[in-house]
């Protein structure tokens, strides 16, 4: 419970962080934000509509393709982090700080992209081409900030018609800073291989499966030092994953020897669809609040 609350109140800082981002640095210089969000500013501008309730308003029908394709405890993130985003722009004034767009355009995609990494490592995101591209990163392993980048080059082309091919060429930059902060924040395409050596070896290996949906290899080992008999998991996650993994292990063997290295390449299978399909209640559950006791465990294992 108090983890879900903390993951929420990090996403109402991200959200003002995120208003604060457009209405300070991009909005009074028509700097577009990508996506979604990026086609209301130019609706906005166009218009003269408010563009924190354009923006509600066209992420509804993306909100529906990620209830579907990433779940309704994602979605409702997502929903309640556009909802605050929408309603900070509406109290923080388009008041410029800086008079330089180069200036503006680069410090504005910064902190947009820290907003976005933060919200994306709280289990929400922002709408929009993020939702599009989560949905898309779960058949293909993408950098995420790479694959919204260029999805975002269709509306840095619409900018340049509409407006000014300078102005265009400022949205580019801010589309970068962005998408290079989103990977730095958000790494779930880096995966990071486990070595696990614990005595309590098929009680772990349980509640890794119910609680990450990820294969591993156990194998029996044999101290080289004390000659006591254990089991090694070798297991691949995300980066994402791995405070989530530290957290199960401690409390099944806190006295777990484990190694952890950073993956190069992956052959094989490693998305979640398939065990989505085998427990579609189970991924409902984000990983940080699957609860690991043992009659769960032993009913799992049961089926």
């Amino acid at each position: 419970m108090l983890g879900m609350l903390a993951r929420l109140f990090v996403i109402v800082l991200a959200s003002v962080l995120l208003a604060a981002a457009y209405n300070i640095f991009l909005l009074p210089f028509h700097l577009l934000s990508g996506g979604v969000t990026g086609i209301a500013m130019i609706i906005a501008v166009l218009t003269k509509l408010n563009t924190g309730w354009l923006i509600f308003a066209l992420n509804v029908p993306v909100f529906l393709l990620g209830f579907f394709k990433l779940g309704k405890r994602f979605v409702l993130k997502s929903a309640f982090s556009v909802a605050l985003t929408s309603l900070a722009m509406q109290w923080i004034p388009q008041q410029p700080v800086t008079d330089d767009p180069i200036l503006a355009s680069v410090f504005g995609g910064v902190l947009v992209g820290i907003a976005i990494g933060v919200i994306f490592r709280s289990g929400g995101s922002t709408g929009g081409f993020d939702i599009i591209g989560m949905v898309l990163t779960q058949k293909k392993e993408f950098p995420l900030g790479e694959l919204i980048f260029f999805m975002n080059v269709l509306v840095v082309s619409v900018a340049g018609f509409l407006f000014t091919w300078e102005q265009a060429l400022y949205t580019l930059v801010t589309m970068f800073a962005t998408s290079k902060v989103i990977d730095v924040v958000h790494t779930r395409h880096v995966k990071l291989t486990l070595m696990i050596v614990t005595k309590r070896g098929e009680l772990l290996r349980k509640r890794l499966v119910e609680a990450f949906y990820r294969g591993a290899t156990m194998l029996d080992v044999e101290g080289a030092y004390s000659r006591r008999k254990r089991k090694m998991l070798v297991m691949v996650i995300t980066r994402v994953e791995l405070e989530d993994v530290k957290r199960l292990i401690l409390k099944v063997d806190p006295a777990a020897f484990v190694n952890v290295t950073e993956t190069i390449e992956i052959m094989g299978r490693f998305h979640k669809e398939a065990a989505r399909k085998r427990n579609p209640e189970l991924h409902e559950k984000l990983p940080a609040e699957v609860e690991v006791d043992e009659a769960v465990a032993s009913a799992q294992t049961a089926k």
